[in-house]
């Protein structure tokens, strides 16, 4: 490991206690790979959900309904 700090303060003075929860937010970063907070987005084409068929309507005009995008 070289010398040359991983971590450079550009402004401000922090204290030891501020310095230390830097770190370990940066390190849990680290650990996690990167991907904080968001999830994996899929296309529409890929939803499983789509391959389900919806329930049929009832009632006067149902037949209508039937045809009709929902």
């Amino acid at each position: 490991m070289s010398g040359a700090p991983h971590l450079r303060v550009v402004r401000g003075n922090p204290d030891d206690v501020e310095l230390a929860a830097v770190a370990a937010v940066v390190a849990g970063l680290a650990a996690s790979g990167g991907q904080v907070g968001d999830k994996l987005r899929r296309s529409a084409w890929a939803d499983k959900s789509r391959l389900l068929r919806r329930a049929l309507p009832h009632g006067p005009g149902a037949w209508r309904s039937s045809g009709l995008p929902g």
